[in-house]
C-alpha cells in the first residue's frame, strides 16, 4: 500500500484525525485535524516525515479545530484545504457556538478544492469526490492504489452523517454515497470521521440507511 495511515481520536466528539504519508517519499498530509493534533504533528516529525498540507473533508468544528495547534507545533505555515461551498460554514466556526464552545479556527482554507480533483501527496495520488448532504461541501478522498477513503461525515459502520442541520439533505447524501462510494470495490476501506473503520461492501449489504434506499 502505497500510502502509511495512523489515526488519532481527539477532541471532545472524539474526531477520527488521520496522518498519511507516502512511504516511497515521505510526504504526509493532516486530516480533519481535531483539538490536540499537535500529537499528529509531533508523531510525523519523529518518523521524519514532511507535513505539506491540512486537508478538511468539510467545516464542522470538530473537524478542524485543531489546526491551529497544529501549524504551532509543526512551526511553519502550510496549505489548509476545503471544498469552497463549506466556506461560509468554515467562517461561522463550524458550528461550535451551538455546543457552547469557542474555537481558533486557524488560517483561513486557501487550497480550495474542485470536484474530481486529483491531488498529489509524493508519489500517491487521491481524488476528490462531492458528497454533499451532511454540509453543503462535503468531500472525500480515495486513495485507487490503496482502496481506501477518508469519508468525514458522509457515511460511519451502520450509519450515515446527520443530514438534519441547515445546510443538511439527506436524499442528496444518501445519493452522493450511492454514487461515489458504492461504486467502488466491496474491498475499499472506509476511514469515516467518528467511530470504527468498515468497507464499501459492509455497508452495501448491512447499512439499513443504504438499503432503505435501495428499496
Amino acid at each position: 500500500m502505497p500510502l502509511e495511515i495512523i489515526p488519532f481520536i481527539l477532541g471532545p466528539l472524539n474526531t477520527n484525525t488521520y496522518l498519511a504519508a507516502d512511504r516511497a517519499t515521505g510526504s504526509a498530509v493532516l486530516i480533519d485535524p481535531a483539538e490536540g493534533a499537535g500529537d499528529a504533528v509531533r508523531e510525523a516529525g519523529s518518523r521524519g516525515w514532511d507535513l505539506q498540507a491540512v486537508w478538511l473533508t468539510h467545516a464542522h468544528f470538530d473537524h478542524f479545530s485543531g489546526v491551529q495547534e497544529a501549524l504551532d507545533a509543526l512551526g511553519r505555515p502550510i496549505p489548509v484545504g476545503l471544498y469552497p461551498l463549506d466556506l461560509p460554514l468554515w467562517r461561522g466556526k463550524g458550528g461550535a457556538a451551538r455546543f457552547g464552545m469557542e474555537i481558533d479556527p486557524g488560517p483561513e482554507p486557501g487550497l480550495l478544492f474542485t470536484a474530481g480533483e486529483e491531488l498529489s501527496l509524493g508519489e500517491s495520488r487521491l481524488n476528490v469526490r462531492l458528497i454533499p448532504g451532511h454540509t453543503s461541501g462535503h468531500v472525500v478522498f480515495y486513495s485507487p492504489a490503496d482502496r481506501t477513503v477518508f469519508c468525514g461525515d458522509v457515511i460511519f459502520a451502520g450509519s450515515i452523517g446527520r443530514p438534519d442541520r441547515t445546510e443538511g439533505d439527506f436524499d442528496r447524501l444518501v445519493e452522493g454515497i450511492r454514487r461515489e462510494l458504492l461504486s467502488l470495490p466491496d474491498d475499499t476501506r472506509l476511514l469515516p470521521g467518528h467511530g470504527p473503520a468498515t468497507t464499501v461492501g459492509r455497508e452495501r449489504l448491512d447499512n439499513p440507511y443504504l438499503r432503505q434506499r435501495a428499496s
